[in-house]
């Protein structure tokens, strides 16, 4: 009688055992689906935030490019000017969305003084803080006093200078500056020689270089 209490109590020992053992693995099964699922619940909701962020960021971009898309065709086709030829005749292009204010009389030592801006020309008398897309010039002066002129600058690294030749007057070899062209001005100029004047090309920012240097300066011509 003994020997079988004794089987039954260690039966039951083992029963128990085996039951609390079930119930921590249940216990620990229920908590391991628990912390998965808010695992799985909080990389959705942060998907799906990263997602929406990423497609605003797509919208916002491709906006934008269709924007600079837009802007840049509405240029097209280019207005032509052309000064008169006896001041060599510099003929330039540039784009249809700018307007033009030229001063071609001939009279004093700049005969050829033109402006050229996005939608309307600022006065031309406000220098100061005005920053024009694009300046022409033709001076009685010789190129080399014009380059001259631009010396100290370049020996203080104000400005950069190297040679430039226009795509369609490549017989005309001149000089190109970058830099603080003008006093609290950013931007590029071409000086060219034109017979005993000198031409002088400009953009007074940096935010009009990219149409100098794609529209301006691949179409311009004029008599060296």
């Amino acid at each position: 009688m003994s020997i079988m209490n004794s089987n039954q109590s260690g039966y039951v020992s083992s029963m128990l055992i085996s039951l609390i053992v079930a119930i921590m693995l249940l216990f620990g099964a229920i908590g391991f689906g628990a912390w998965a699922f808010a695992g799985r619940q909080d990389y959705k909701n942060n998907s799906d935030k990263k997602a929406a962020k990423a497609a605003e960021a797509s919208k916002e971009a491709t906006q934008a490019a269709d924007a600079a898309k837009y802007a840049e065709e509405s240029k097209s086709p280019l207005k032509t000017h052309k000064a008169p030829d006896q001041f060599g005749g510099v003929t330039v292009q540039y784009p249809r969305t700018w307007s033009g204010y030229v001063n071609e009389d001939g009279s004093g030592s700049t005969p050829v003084d033109d402006y050229f801006h996005p939608s309307v020309v600022p006065a031309t008398g406000r220098k100061k803080g005005t920053a024009y897309a694009l300046r022409i010039q033709v001076v009685e002066q010789t190129y080399d006093r014009v380059v001259d002129s631009f010396s100290d600058d370049v020996e203080n690294k104000k400005v950069s200078a190297s040679p430039v030749t226009l795509p369609k007057v490549s017989s005309a070899i001149g000089t190109r500056f970058d830099g603080e062209i003008e006093d609290e001005k950013q931007g590029v100029m071409v000086v060219l020689p034109m017979r005993n004047l000198t031409l002088k090309i400009w953009t007074e920012s940096k935010d009009y270089q990219s149409d100098f240097e794609n529209h301006i300066l691949p179409n311009i011509v004029f008599s060296p």
